[in-house]
């Protein structure tokens, strides 16, 4: 199996929100078969001796309940999916969908469906499976309480400040994927030696347009060892190529790996994730802070929350090596080099549109003066330069936007809260 078919498949099965009921409603039949044909009936008196057109109404409407939980349950999530990606940003959908919690809980109101219907369909006068009877009715009751649980998980979870947690969380998963080193570990040196620019061989995406996904950077450091080439990637993890656009370059021209090889060991598609692309997480981030801030909405609160989370991922990417972009043999040679964002790529795109957008609200300006400065604290000396930068911007911004002197000294006094925190608290 190809790496392509492997990566689709993990991708396929992470953000599929209906394969998991599917199979709770095939894994209901078998389980309740296999309790049937190989499970002895425990003969217990109150279902033994039950009324049999009594059991039939129960068991009936208990099947009828968990189709209403399966409809009411995926109603609102749509429902309230689609609102929240109007109010917050529509790279929602994806997300919430590929939450465990949701699968969870549909699969669990199907399973308990199935189950209930196949005792239902071997419930006779003359036989009738008290374990079975049991699982199910055992089934029905956790689906009412799994109900409950799925109601406030659907209503809380899409609040502004829980998408936001799930995304940083989400993005410190990406900057692992792909900066794999801590600060001060610097990665292997190069051996010294830099290919001629004249003897490159181009290769080109032959696929469909799209997103650039992902890559199978060990797959394709082994094929580059095999053949004794380097394998540079053209565009970004992130950025759109079109068909016969330029994807990658191989030295030399002559060396093994075929156009084809090469296409089927990248991944591209509509829109981007977060597998190896941990910058999409500012930019999700960004755009929650942009919409809250535009004149429509005008909820500054909402980006001071997106600004907590923007603080506690940029401290994080700040805090690892980001020159992961070239990877090495194990004899010291470069076989695979990817570009890949720096420091002041991270910190221009998750400081530059709130800025602008919230140029007129001190409650922006404060927190965001509050996470440059505590960032030029904590982070290493080499990142402050970038910091510093994105500091005298801001002040520049104040200054144009308050014409008022005490305006202008409360938006440049910092402030983790926005407004409202304690001008005395150190950070010590």
């Amino acid at each position: 199996m190809s790496w392509l078919i492997r990566y689709r498949t993990k991708e396929f099965i992470r953000s599929s929100f209906w394969l998991f009921p599917s199979l709770a409603l095939f894994g209901a039949w078998l389980f309740a078969k296999f309790i049937l044909w190989f499970v002895p009936d425990p003969t217990w008196p109150r279902f033994d001796t039950a009324d049999i057109d009594g059991l039939r109404t129960s068991m009936a409407a208990l099947a009828s309940s968990m189709l209403t939980f399966v409809v009411y349950a995926v109603s609102a999530l749509l429902l309230a999916v689609q609102l929240a990606s109007g109010q917050i940003t529509p790279r929602l959908i994806r997300l919430t969908f590929s939450r465990w919690q949701m699968k969870f809980s549909t699969s669990l109101f199907v399973f308990a469906f199935g189950v209930t219907m196949v005792a239902l369909a071997n419930l006779r006068e003359e036989e009738r499976h008290s374990l079975l009877l049991v699982t199910a009715i055992g089934g029905n009751i956790a689906s009412v309480l799994v109900f409950f649980w799925f109601v406030q998980e659907v209503g809380l979870g899409l609040r502004p400040v829980a998408v936001l947690q799930h995304i940083f969380a989400e993005g410190k998963e990406a900057f692992d994927s792909v900066y794999h080193r801590a600060f001060d570990q610097p990665y292997p040196r190069d051996d010294g030696t830099e290919p001629s620019p004249e003897n490159w061989r181009i290769v080109r995406r032959t696929g469909s347009s799209g997103t650039f996904l992902a890559f199978g950077g060990s797959h394709l450091l082994a094929l580059a060892t095999r053949s004794g080439c380097r394998i540079e990637f053209i565009p970004q993890v992130g950025d759109f190529v079109s068909t016969d656009d330029p994807l990658a370059r191989i030295h030399p021209a002559h060396a093994a790996p075929s156009d084809e090889l090469i296409n089927e060991m990248v991944a591209f598609g509509p829109e981007r994730t977060m597998r190896q692309d941990p910058l999409f997480a500012f930019r999700i981030m960004v755009d929650i802070a942009a919409r809250a801030l535009s004149p429509a909405v005008n909820d500054p609160t909402t980006a001071v929350v997106a600004l907590d989370q923007i603080h506690r991922l940029l401290r994080y990417a700040g805090a690892k090596n980001l020159e992961s972009g070239r990877v090495h043999d194990t004899s010291g040679k470069v076989r695979l080099v990817f570009p890949t964002p720096n420091w002041e790529d991270i910190v221009d795109l998750a400081v530059t549109e709130i800025r602008q957008y919230g140029a007129t609200s001190i409650q922006v300006a404060r927190r965001m003066r509050a996470m440059l400065e505590h960032l030029i604290d904590r982070l290493p000396q080499e990142r402050a330069a970038a910091l510093r930068g994105e500091l005298e911007l801001l002040e520049k911004s104040v200054a144009r936007s308050f014409p008022d002197a005490e305006d202008r000294r409360r938006a440049n006094t910092g402030d983790v809260q926005g407004l409202g925190g304690s001008s005395l608290r150190t950070d010590g």
